[in-house]
C-alpha cells in the first residue's frame, strides 16, 4: 500500500476509534459530581449518548435538566466545537430552585465550556440545534396548563432543522393507562408520547430498550422506594423530515 494511502487509512482508523470512545470520555470526566457517577448504572449514559447521536460539534438542548446530570455529559461529549443549551422553565426553577441553581452555575463553569441556560425552547440561543433532549419530564407537560404539550412539541419542531433529532425518555405507564397517571404516578403511556410527537410533524426514528425493566409492573409511583431508580423507561428518537 502506498505510504499516503497508509497514512490516510491510519487517520480514518484513529478518527473512528475517537468517535467510538467518545461517550466514555464524557462518562469518565473527572469533574462529574459523585452523585452523578453513582447514577450511571441505572441511567446507562454510554448507550443513551450513542442512541441520541450526541457527537463532536453538535449543539444539544437539555430540556428541564434537573440537577444537570445529562447537561454535564453532553457538554463534554460535544467537544470540540459543540455547545449545550440547558432549558430551565421558570416553573421548574420554582419547584426545584437548588437543581436550577446547579444548572445555571454550569453556564460559568470552565470545566464544562459552552453551556447556555435559558428559560424557553424558543429562546434565540436554541436556534441551530442538532438534538433536542428531555428525560423523565415529558409526562409533566401533561400536568401543565392545557395546550402545553402541543405547544412544546411544535416549538421543538420549529427550531430543529431537517434531519435533526428529538429524544424523549420517560417512565412508562401500562398500555392504555388513564391520562391521570401523569399526576398520580408520574408515568405516561409510551403510545401517547409517540402519537403526540408525530402529530407535531416528526417521524419516529427508533427506540432504545436499555432502560426497560420488565420487573416494573407499572403500578407504583416512580418515587416509591421499591421502584425508584429502577422504573421501566422508554427512550424514543424522532426525526424532523
Amino acid at each position: 500500500m502506498h505510504r499516503s494511502s497508509v497514512s490516510l487509512f491510519a487517520a480514518l482508523l484513529l478518527a473512528g476509534s475517537a468517535a467510538a470512545a467518545h461517550p466514555e470520555v464524557a462518562i469518565k470526566d473527572s469533574h462529574r459530581p459523585a452523585a452523578d457517577v453513582a447514577r450511571d448504572a441505572d441511567r446507562k449514559p454510554a448507550a443513551m449518548l450513542e442512541f441520541a447521536h450526541i457527537e463532536h460539534g453538535k449543539k444539544v438542548a437539555d430540556f428541564i435538566p434537573g440537577g444537570g446530570y445529562w447537561t454535564r455529559l453532553f457538554a463534554v461529549a460535544v467537544k470540540p466545537g459543540g455547545s449545550v443549551v440547558a432549558i430551565v422553565p421558570a416553573a421548574a426553577a420554582t419547584i426545584d430552585p437548588t437543581s436550577a441553581a446547579a444548572v445555571t452555575a454550569l453556564g460559568t463553569d470552565a470545566d464544562y465550556g459552552d453551556v447556555t441556560v435559558v428559560a424557553l425552547p424558543i429562546d434565540p440561543a436554541a436556534q441551530g440545534l442538532d438534538v433536542f433532549w428531555t428525560a423523565q419530564n415529558y409526562h409533566d407537560l401533561h400536568n401543565a396548563p392545557p395546550g402545553t404539550v402541543d405547544g412544546v412539541n411544535h416549538a421543538v419542531f420549529a427550531i430543529l432543522k431537517s434531519g435533526d433529532y428529538y429524544i424523549v425518555v420517560d417512565h412508562a405507564a401500562a398500555a392504555g393507562a388513564p391520562a391521570v397517571v401523569t399526576k398520580t404516578m408520574h408515568r405516561i403511556d409510551p403510545a401517547v408520547v409517540k402519537a403526540e410527537v408525530m402529530a407535531a410533524g416528526f417521524v419516529f426514528d427508533g427506540e432504545s430498550k436499555v432502560l426497560a425493566n420488565p420487573a416494573d409492573d407499572h403500578s407504583k409511583l416512580v418515587f416509591d422506594p421499591a421502584i425508584r431508580g429502577h422504573t421501566d423507561q422508554f427512550a424514543y428518537r424522532f426525526k424532523k423530515p
